[in-house]
């Protein structure tokens, strides 16, 4: 049986390292992967980034953009850092995408590379479970205009420089004032980002259907100020108080040198990430076994 999905886009990982030119390990597993999907019929494209940092220069390139109009499927070969960043330039097409786990924990690149073939194929003829995860749009208003917007799929999150003290944060929800809050920083995650940063600061595990996100302080001077979780729909505006060095952190994209007065509002975005995942995937299966629950048991 031929893949349902006709043309498909292949994304890999290529940021880690600059040494030795092409990074054999990924131009491989990438080739390997391309020449499967051709097999089964598919139509396969690199985007140009990945072509051009890891040397196939034997398939068809896109640019993002055309990507997302073009093609039907992504197919992410890396870890959940190469997912995170494919994700939130794919959401707006609506583009599905399926997770290669070539990195280390894995969440959202769910098929093991090691066995990716025996995975794939019933997927490709149309045997998957299709899942949703929203995104947060962060913008920075200096002056009652946007000086930097960005989604994340992750988390916003604000914090001090490396060298300063506390900062302080000015929290309102929907325009009501929730606290000024003294403290290292202020994570706003997402459910796909609750496993993440804000897991470190003792924020709760969110389902990625829940629609909610998690505001959780990075050491709060008041022991009381504990994570809290809020409903999607909300608006949630942080002003920058007192601080020096404050740097406003959407995913892995930063803007440093925020200054007094400064906010960053965070809210839905009208976007989604599709992922794909094999048929009789389960959530607290990955929970399991990347938090090394009941090992020993």
């Amino acid at each position: 049986m031929r893949s349902r999905f006709r043309h498909v886009a292949l994304f890999g990982k290529y940021h880690a390292s600059t040494q030795g030119g092409a990074f054999e390990g990924s131009r491989l597993v990438l080739d390997d992967v391309a020449q499967f999907l051709t097999r089964q019929g598919c139509e396969v494209v690199l985007d140009k980034e990945t072509a051009l940092h890891t040397g196939l220069a034997h398939y068809p390139t896109l640019d993002m953009g055309s990507i997302g109009k073009e093609c039907d499927l992504g197919l992410v070969i890396g870890g959940d850092g190469t997912m995170l960043g494919i994700g939130r330039q794919m959401a707006q097409y609506a583009l599905p995408l399926i997770g290669i786990n070539q990195g280390r924990l894995g969440f959202i690149t769910d098929i093991p590379i090691q066995s990716y073939q025996d995975v794939l194929l019933p997927m490709l003829q149309g045997n998957y479970q299709t899942e949703d995860r929203s995104l947060l749009q962060g913008h920075v208003i200096r002056d009652q205009r946007s000086v930097f917007t960005a989604l994340a799929m992750n988390d916003v999150v604000v914090n001090r420089g490396g060298t300063s003290g506390m900062v302080e944060l000015r929290v309102e929800v929907d325009g009501r004032f929730v606290a000024t809050q003294r403290a290292d920083g202020l994570i706003i995650a997402t459910p796909t980002g609750s496993t993440a940063y804000a897991l470190s600061v003792g924020g709760p595990l969110m389902h990625p259907s829940i629609g909610g996100w998690v505001m959780a302080p990075i050491a709060p001077h008041t022991l009381s100020n504990r994570p809290i979780v809020l409903p999607e729909s909300s608006e949630i505006s942080i002003e920058i108080v007192a601080g020096r060095y404050v740097s406003a952190n959407f995913d892995m994209q930063s803007l440093a040198d925020l200054t007094l007065g400064d906010r960053i509002v965070v809210q839905r975005s009208e976007h989604k990430v599709r992922f794909l995942h094999p048929a009789g995937w389960n959530y607290f299966d990955t929970l399991r076994k990347k938090m090394h629950w009941n090992e020993g048991v």
